[in-house]
């Protein structure tokens, strides 16, 4: 058996974001908290979509229940 060991940023989980997609207005699905200061909000769509950028540029994220974001391997 090969385990994988995924190095990042720390992940909370939570029933339900409020927040909308920074980038297109749809649900928010996982709230990025950047290293920098602010935040964003992605749809599962851009999550996806980015997530190279999310995983080497967040300090902490919060993703909603249930959805099967695709944190990639560092």
């Amino acid at each position: 058996m090969n385990d994988t060991v995924v190095t990042g940023p720390p992940i909370a989980e939570t029933t339900s974001l409020t927040e909308r997609c920074d980038r297109c207005g749809a649900a928010g699905k996982l709230r990025v908290f950047l290293a920098g200061g602010g935040d964003l909000t992605f749809c599962g769509h851009h999550a996806n979509r980015f997530n190279e950028t999310i995983r080497t540029s967040a300090e902490r994220l919060v993703v909603e229940s249930g959805f099967g974001w695709r944190l990639p391997a560092a």
